[in-house]
């Protein structure tokens, strides 16, 4: 599963940050991520209506684990401890990591209670020069994304090209 950093600020413009893995694109535009409501990320999630997502990456796993064993409830300084700054998004009010290169800029379009199921519109995508390759679009071995194996609860960079979507398949035909 990918391992979303979602971030948010709290009421008092703090930013806040905690792992995800149970998530994905929902459609073109939407994301749907399932969090539970006793997250503070999700309390500041609601409160303001905006949320980034951003990849976690092979360079960044400690910080993005940390920010997934450690509650906002119980440590305020999380977002620092982990090393993370804040750049406020130009389209949402939610904190861009800066440390993180890729991030989802959010609205908040739903939050169901009995099944944690949030869904946000997203508004904006940001890259860092860093992972785009010469067309401009997302390199993911620039990217280095991780996914989580809930199995053996082992943290894996994607990485190695196995096939080309919507063409291999064509071989079957």
């Amino acid at each position: 599963m990918p391992v979303f950093i979602v971030a948010a600020y709290d009421k008092t413009g703090k930013p806040n940050a905690m792992n995800a893995a149970w998530g994905g694109i929902y459609t073109d535009n939407t994301i749907g991520i399932c969090i539970s409501e006793s997250h503070k990320t999700t309390q500041d999630i609601l409160a303001s209506g905006a949320f980034t997502v951003s990849m976690a990456t092979a360079d960044k796993v400690t910080e993005c684990d940390y920010v997934g064993i450690v509650s906002g409830n119980k440590e305020p300084d999380k977002f620092a401890k982990a090393g993370f700054h804040a750049t406020k998004s130009e389209f949402v009010n939610a904190p861009v990591i800066d440390e993180l290169p890729m991030s989802l800029e959010c609205e908040l379009l739903s939050y169901d209670k009995e099944s944690d199921f949030m869904t946000g519109k997203i508004v904006n995508v940001s890259a860092l020069d860093s992972i785009l390759d010469t067309d401009g679009q997302i390199d993911p071995a620039k990217l280095r994304p991780v996914i989580y194996d809930p199995v053996h609860h082992d943290y894996l960079v994607i990485g190695e090209k196995v096939g080309k979507a919507f063409s291999d398949g064509k071989k079957l035909l």
